[in-house]
């Protein structure tokens, strides 16, 4: 296993030592593969040494044991030892522990130890007898029966055992040099399932960038920086509205895009996860794509092209489709059974071509990004943005169909899908107190029809039904913010309860749209753009912070901005007040401000705190 350039830049994210719990044999090339990883490398020979040694590393520090009879690929020891994610995790012969599990470490010592002591055998080296289990896994296995299983990682072809024997050792070895570990690393740095544009558009070469990047010591988030400063540029090309501008646009569209499947790459080639990596990555696609839409916009306005409202009806349109997909999968986590749609899923996955042809419909990130290159080299940001609305409602039909159906064939929900709901739901101080309020009947009508009416109501007083800037859209948003408080006073533990969030989603964005849009007043529908954008940011942080357990943000936050009907409610108010005058573009633009600042504080401060979880997709769903 020959050293690669920057290995120890690429090691460990914080200060680790490695113990070996015994002495290596001549030639053994263990500490040198420990040390290449980013470890201080020490070595104990008897049960009570061990136990002192590992209380000798300080709190803050990352330990791992390791038996010095250990044959196998780096690769195999990265995985297991240096994925800063888990608290604990162990492969055969090598096992480690964050300083969130240190203290789970200890107390499998103290129980290895009484149980040496019970079988008089605490005096004996480490590594005898060689029938006995290795130390090492003897731990793991009770850190496992103690509640504290260890991370297991997916080793595939890799190699990772303790062979007891020379005849053992040797055959170890033989399969070793029989498989092209950095192959396989480069494999895993690719997520197994994606989309057909990633996977076989980007990641062939995206790979050797991500490679490229770790042997030169780039970190992901400066990989993902880059993704969102070549996106900003296309933005501005686009925005001059030149055909050479909308070339260049959608040309580092693309880059962009490649930079952006190559941060996660890197981040899984290099195991370089990190809380700030993980805002970065929940908010740049969608920073990304939002100016993308709004350079289009200002390339357009210089050909006297007004397409602000299509530019935010496609935010609104891939906002909801998300929260779609997000709320949904909060209430149904994905199951293993094979029954109902996932039985049908399951017979179709085995018909190679529908495969790619379902990932493709529903317009994944990789898939719309090279829509929207395309379009906007060759055509016009009108005709982009037009035909990217269709492609995006069609596939937002089709998703929501499909989560529809398994709904309905579910058995109920998960057991933390009612608090998932409520913090999705975003409701503010209205709705909270209409929650309170004992309508009669009310109980009878579940949340999905409760926030269905509320929407229906809310639109019924809106352009173009009624004239803009009439006070009846205020009395509609009073009655939408009393409906969406007896939707969320329901217990939320309905099939259908998922619903709730896209369909507030829709009832706030569509206001600001509608209103902004038939006011026809200078100004307002950029203004209403970044006040949406500033809910949408809000609204994807509260998914991302639910996503790693860390609950929905915090109540003053939620008060301070509104919730969704409050700031619906100021927004007709705000049309009542000035309609058909400057007045409302700066209501508009004053709202805008004041969510973004309180949002982004708060988004920041968290994502940047220690107690902020490292969240990473995973999953290869659609984004």
């Amino acid at each position: 296993m020959p050293p690669q350039s920057a290995e120890l830049s690429q090691g460990v994210s914080q200060l680790s030592s490695a113990i070996l719990t015994g002495p290596p044999d001549p030639g053994s090339s263990i500490e040198d593969e420990l040390r290449a990883l980013g470890f201080h490398v020490s070595v104990v020979r008897r049960p009570a040494e061990l136990a002192e040694a590992v209380a000798a590393v300080p709190a803050g520090e990352r330990v791992a044991l390791v038996d010095p009879r250990f044959v196998g690929h780096r690769h195999s020891l990265r995985l297991a030892l240096t994925d800063p994610r888990f608290a604990t995790a162990a492969v055969p012969g090598a096992l480690t522990a964050a300083p969130a599990g240190r203290a789970a470490l200890a107390a499998a010592l103290a129980a290895l130890a009484d149980a040496g002591r019970t079988g008089a055998a605490a005096g004996g080296p480490l590594a005898a007898p060689p029938e006995a289990a290795p130390t090492v896994d003897r731990l793991a296995t009770l850190l496992a029966e103690a509640g504290a299983p260890p991370h297991r990682p997916e080793l595939g072809t890799l190699v990772a055992e303790v062979p007891l024997d020379e005849p053992a050792r040797a055959e170890a070895a033989a399969r070793v040099a029989a498989v092209d570990e950095e192959a396989v690393r480069l494999r895993s740095a690719v997520k197994s399932r994606d989309g057909f544009t990633t996977t076989h558009l980007v990641s062939p070469y995206s790979r050797y960038l991500a490679r490229w990047c770790a042997r030169r010591g780039y970190t992901p988030n400066q990989v993902t920086t880059a993704s969102l400063l070549t996106a900003l540029v296309a933005a501005g090309c686009a925005a001059t509205g030149e055909r050479w501008g909308f070339v260049t646009a959608g040309v580092l569209l693309l880059a962009s895009f490649v930079l952006d499947c190559a941060d996660g790459q890197l981040a899984r080639y290099a195991l370089k996860y990190s809380t700030l990596g993980a805002w970065l990555d929940a908010t740049f696609d969608r920073a990304k794509e939002y100016a993308f839409y709004a350079g289009l916009a200002l390339g357009a306005a210089r050909s006297d092209d007004d397409v602000w409202a299509l530019a935010l009806g496609a935010m609104v349109l891939g906002t909801c489709r998300h929260i779609v997909d997000f709320a949904f999968n909060e209430a149904h986590p994905p199951s293993p059974s094979g029954g109902g749609a996932n039985a049908i899923s399951g017979r179709l996955d085995r018909i190679g071509w529908t495969v790619w042809a379902r990932r493709m419909i529903v317009l994944p990130i990789g898939e719309r990004w090279l829509l929207i290159a395309v379009l906007t080299a060759l055509t016009t940001p009108r005709t982009t943005l037009v035909v990217l609305l269709v492609a995006a409602g069609f596939a937002g039909c089709y998703t929501t169909a499909g989560r529809l159906l398994r709904s309905l064939r579910s058995r109920g929900t998960a057991p933390g899908a009612p608090e998932a709901l409520a913090g999705l739901a975003d409701s503010g101080p209205l709705a909270l107190a209409a929650a309170r309020l004992p309508l009669p009947g009310g109980a009878r009508v579940p949340a999905p029809g409760w926030a269905a009416l509320g929407v229906l109501v809310l639109l019924a007083t809106l352009p173009p039904v009624l004239a803009e800037g009439s006070w009846f859209a205020v009395l509609g948003a009073l009655g939408y913010g009393i409906a969406a408080g007896q939707a969320v006073a329901r217990p939320l533990r309905g099939r259908l309860d998922w619903l709730l969030p896209p369909l507030f989603r829709a009832g706030e964005y569509l206001t600001i749209l509608l209103l902004a849009a038939h006011s026809e007043v200078n100004g307002a529908l950029p203004a209403a753009f970044c006040l949406v954008a500033a809910s949408a940011y809000h609204h994807y942080d509260t998914v991302y912070r639910l996503r790693g357990g860390a609950g929905a943000p915090p109540r003053w936050l939620v008060t301070a901005t509104g919730g969704h009907e409050g700031r619906a409610l100021a927004v007709t108010v705000a049309a009542a007040l000035w309609s058909g005058g400057q007045g409302f573009t700066i209501a508009l633009a004053v709202l805008a401000g004041a969510v973004a600042l309180l949002v982004l504080g708060e988004s920041i401060r968290f994502w940047i705190s220690s107690q902020a979880p490292a969240v990473h997709d995973e999953t290869g769903e659609p984004a």
